[in-house]
């Protein structure tokens, strides 16, 4: 049962995200442009139930909800924007997945703002913020499962490029949730039940990316990098923050489903391997 339960959410998260409408995807080259204060949400998303819900103190700990109308608890889509965590914004939440799509099954769904990398107000690595935001909205999400009428047990990542990145660190990273605490939030699950994305960094490694793919030039300013060849000579000196912030490090047999979508293979690869790289146009783990 679990294991049907299981496949019919993520298979309703796949079908929103791959059946996306050309123009609702992010166009090449704004992927990590700064957010316009003036950015609104696509005309085909509906209003949310809630709207700029604050879960943290910065300004942009804030979160979107739509209650998909259910007389008992509905899963819920938790959507992580793209944008190299440096942009982007939840207001481009048509561009990961068709929110009325998921409303219309029964899936309610939350579109989150973070903390960019360069809001990261001395944390190391910088990284830290944005994913560490992203874990405390998923908690602070179940901390509201009464009240919208969640079922907090069945919870699903989603989200594009850096958004997608993070939804693999969730996934596959132990729980963060802290038994002993105070804070009432703090003690809620980090764990998800699944997740579906597009176009995730799937390794924080610059040697693994140079391995897999021998032009990459990305990543290193999640760990206070100027540059790509910087990250690789320093790379042996935060080998602890690799295997912290690496969702292909923290992976295990015994971690939820997840399905990847890539538009294609890299420009430059030598010799495919006999093992899924994190390029395959579509790898579904269940």
């Amino acid at each position: 049962m679990k294991r049907k339960k299981t496949s019919t959410i993520l298979i309703l998260c796949i079908m929103s995200m791959v059946t996306l409408p050309m123009d609702a995807k992010s166009p090449q080259g704004q992927r990590r442009g700064k957010v316009s204060k003036k950015e609104q949400y696509a005309d085909s998303i509906p209003t949310p139930t809630l709207s700029e819900v604050a879960y943290g103190s910065h300004e942009r700990h804030v979160l979107d909800f739509w209650k998909a109308k259910s007389d008992k608890p509905t899963p819920l889509v938790f959507v992580i924007h793209g944008g190299g965590w440096s942009g982007g914004s939840k207001e481009r939440l048509s561009r990961f997945v068709d929110a009325p799509a998921l409303l219309k099954a029964g899936i309610s769904v939350v579109a989150i703002n973070y903390r960019y990398i360069h809001n990261a107000q001395g944390l190391k690595p910088p990284v830290k913020a944005p994913l560490f935001d992203a874990a405390r909205a998923l908690q602070f999400v179940r901390s509201k499962a009464a009240e919208w009428n969640i079922d907090k047990t069945h919870i699903a990542a989603a989200g594009s490029s850096a958004g997608a990145c993070t939804s693999l660190w969730l996934l596959y990273h132990d729980d963060l949730a802290e038994s002993e605490s105070d804070d009432p939030i703090a003690r809620e699950s980090t764990r998800l039940y699944c997740a579906a994305v597009n176009n995730a960094q799937t390794t924080a490694d610059p040697k693994q990316m140079k391995e897999w793919t021998p032009n990459s030039k990305y990543g290193g300013h999640a760990f206070g990098m100027k540059s790509f060849d910087q990250f690789l000579a320093e790379r042996e000196s935060i080998l602890p923050w690799i295997q912290e912030y690496s969702p292909y490090l923290l992976a295990s047999s015994d971690d939820p489903p997840v399905y990847l979508h890539y538009k294609g293979p890299p420009k430059t690869y030598p010799n495919p391997p006999q093992f899924s790289l994190p390029w395959e146009r579509e790898v579904i783990l269940i």
